[in-house]
């Protein structure tokens, strides 16, 4: 796997689904802490109403924790996203942006609960807002976590 954050960005940039709903990774930074989404609203976005289309909105979204979180921890890592929410707030009628960012407490808490090799299951908010600043949609993502068991060379057997 290939760690350059730059590298990443331009990868996700040419990623179909994204492509195809106009999601742009705007930045990603260098240790992964911290990343930047938008999305203009165009007609192949827009839904009957002609807003954002809800399933755009969360797609531009879904994948960003699960991704820093592998990057951040490392391969010691198992990092799955295991269950979503979003709640729409108002319609959006332009271009809207997610910030995701994770703290030095969050990534401390992952590691300190996954210590034992049991599974842990962090929650993480992120809001996909307008340029004014108001909240177009909240998305609530859960993700798996567990550390890797270690694999016993001799035998082949984890």
């Amino acid at each position: 796997m290939r760690h350059d954050p730059e590298w990443l960005r331009r990868l996700l940039n040419l990623y179909p689904p994204y492509l195809g709903a106009g999601v742009r990774v705007r930045y990603i930074a260098p240790d992964f802490r911290r990343v930047t989404v938008e999305m203009p609203l165009r007609w192949y976005n827009r839904n009957y109403v002609g807003t954002h289309f809800g399933g755009s909105l969360y797609s531009m979204v879904d994948l960003f924790y699960m991704l820093m979180l592998i990057h951040i921890l490392g391969p010691e890592y198992v990092v799955w996203d295991q269950a979503a929410e979003i709640v729409f707030r108002r319609p959006g009628r332009g271009p809207v942006r997610a910030v995701f960012t994770l703290t030095d407490a969050q990534i401390e808490a992952i590691r300190r609960e996954t210590a034992s090799g049991r599974p842990y299951r962090p929650r993480f908010t992120v809001q996909i807002t307008d340029p004014a600043g108001n909240v177009v949609a909240e998305v609530v993502k859960v993700l798996y976590v567990r550390r890797r068991e270690v694999t016993d060379q001799s035998c082949g057997t984890y």
